[in-house]
């Protein structure tokens, strides 16, 4: 009897040491999905910007900043830390929703979208509307950075937009005091994830956020007040306060109030151009729709131009080409062939042949207005339409034109200078300002006063190491993702290169979607296609794509076209 008394007790011992164990290895997991988490970060509020409100500039340290994160598998939230800090603080609340279980796979934004966490976003804002301080609700940050930190990053901008605007309304039906943050890291391209004024009382942005330093496809500022000036200029079209987050605790200790001073003096100073207050979007502006389709090339081989459709021709300048005066004979050839004439200026070499490794300042300090003047001249010997490019692709974080990863602003009054030079051009020039369509283009916007048209630049390889032309990138998918960075603006789309390489039938393939899809576009005015091989300098190792098509397949894509301007 004692012996099976003690194997009884051996046997329960045995049983509850193991089921202590059970529980102390599984509680970090049942935590994970049963439990949503609150703690108090590492990132303070540090200061806010109000370029509109000067007086209310200032370093902040009353802001308690609190990340809840909400699992769709969780159903237990301990709220103690958050309830002391909403009774005695004023409160940034970060939201994070993350999805765990067999819906792991699942977009967290349709997840939003369809009320998946409806009742946890109710439960925290019937909390927070209890509290006697100023709240701040800020769900999904860092949401534009091409990083993996979240589940919300490298999503659709639309589908971002509308999860915002669901949690955003749903926050102020149960506590309406509350002030709503959109959070941007203020990363290049920021601002196609912005989700209108409606839903939006403040923007906020993180100085050195972990998803940036996650990845390298963006240099980083040297400095946090060039930090500062980058990130608040990505935000110039938004007529919001900025709450400034910092990366680490010790961002209260570093950050200082000189910053904010310089910053309102910098943006004062360009008041009436780059933060003009006209360029504040209250809603996206509508672009006018075309009548006829104008359609071109670059073709200094001309294998093409004898079309009867195309009816604009496409030359690269330099200021080197005006001076020696070979632009004047080539622009006038196309103008006896009675076309039309896009002209895009490069000012990177003159007839030294030494490339200016500071052209926007030489620009405007009147290093180039013997050339301007020059070619404003020529420009006047016809009187048929020329397009007039200047500057292009400037936002690429490249360095093969000088005017590349250069100062938006510099870049902004080095553009307006020399489109205003002397009045401008001749009265049968149509200005425009050609980004090549990549993220933070609208970071160089100039001005709605200097700006015609805006060309991008469509080309089959979103990435030079593709090869097999199998695997290029179709015309829609490229031209939708350009044409959307440019919803801040009102003027018409002129697609002054676009181009694929691959077999004729790929060719032709290729170019039946980029018919199909500038149909569709109403906006589109016109598209001129790159019949050349690309520059070797600028492919490296790489050997250069060459995008040239044959007279029959673009006649065949023409033919797909529609209200086609012929002469």
């Amino acid at each position: 009897m004692k012996n099976k008394a003690t194997t009884f007790y051996i046997i329960l011992g045995t049983i509850a040491v193991i089921l202590i164990a059970a529980f102390v290895f599984a509680r970090p997991l049942i935590g994970s999905y049963l439990v949503n988490d609150c703690y108090k970060t590492t990132q303070p509020v540090v200061a806010l910007f109000d370029r509109n409100k000067p007086e209310e500039n200032r370093t902040l340290g009353n802001i308690e900043h609190y990340d809840v994160v909400f699992k769709n598998t969780a159903f237990w939230f301990d709220d103690k830390l958050l309830k002391a800090a909403l009774t005695n603080h004023d409160v940034l609340i970060t939201i994070e929703t993350w999805l765990k279980g067999p819906s792991g796979d699942r977009s967290v934004l349709d997840a939003v979208n369809e009320g998946d966490f409806d009742g946890k976003f109710t439960k925290l804002a019937r909390l927070v509307a209890k509290s006697g301080h100023q709240v701040y609700i800020r769900w999904a940050p860092d949401m534009e950075v091409n990083a993996y930190m979240y589940p919300w990053q490298l999503h659709s901008s639309t589908d971002y937009i509308a999860a915002f605007n669901h949690v955003a309304k749903l926050m102020k039906q149960d506590a309406p005091k509350v002030k709503i943050v959109w959070g941007p890291s203020g990363y290049p391209g920021d601002t196609e994830y912005w989700p209108g004024l409606a839903n939006v009382d403040y923007a906020s942005i993180t100085l050195g956020s972990p998803s940036e330093y996650s990845t390298t496809s963006y240099p980083f500022a040297k400095t946090i007040p060039d930090m500062l000036k980058a990130k608040l200029h990505r935000l110039r079209f938004l007529n919001v306060p900025v709450l400034i987050i910092g990366a680490d605790d010790g961002a209260k200790g570093y950050f200082k109030q000189e910053w904010l001073t310089n910053q309102l003096a910098y943006m004062n100073k360009y008041a009436n151009t780059v933060y003009s207050s006209a360029n504040y979007i209250t809603k996206d502006p509508p672009k006018p729709k075309r009548t006829t389709l104008q359609i071109g090339a670059f073709d200094p081989n001309r294998k093409l131009i004898h079309q009867k459709e195309i009816t604009i021709e496409h030359i690269f300048v330099d200021l080197g080409d005006v001076q020696r005066g070979t632009f004047e004979k080539t622009f006038m050839e196309i103008v006896n062939r009675h076309r039309d004439v896009i002209v895009t200026m490069e000012p990177w070499r003159d007839t030294t042949g030494v490339a200016d490794s500071v052209v926007t300042r030489s620009i405007l300090s009147g290093k180039y207005d013997k050339v301007i003047r020059k070619l404003f001249r020529v420009l006047a010997l016809t009187n048929q339409k020329v397009l007039l490019r200047w500057m292009h692709e400037m936002e690429i974080p490249i360095h093969r034109y000088a005017w590349q990863s250069q100062d938006p602003a510099e870049y902004i009054q080095a553009y307006r200078y020399f489109m205003l030079f002397e009045g401008g051009p001749p009265k049968n020039v149509k200005k425009v300002w050609g980004p090549a369509g990549d993220r933070g283009s609208i970071d160089f916007w100039p001005g709605d006063d200097v700006v015609d048209f805006i060309s991008v630049a469509i080309y089959g390889l979103p990435d030079k190491n593709i090869t097999d032309p199998n695997k290029q990138e179709s015309f829609s998918s490229a031209f939708n993702r350009k044409f959307y960075r440019m919803r801040f603006s009102d003027k018409p789309i002129f697609i002054t290169e676009f181009g694929v390489k691959g077999p004729e039938a790929y060719q032709d393939k290729w170019l039946a979607g980029a018919a199909k899809t500038i149909n569709d576009n109403p906006h589109v005015f016109g598209a001129c296609y790159f019949n050349l091989y690309d520059n070797p300098k600028a492919w490296g190792k790489i050997k250069a794509p060459d995008w040239s098509i044959s007279a029959r397949s673009m006649a065949k894509f023409t033919a797909q076209l529609k209200n086609v301007e012929v002469r």
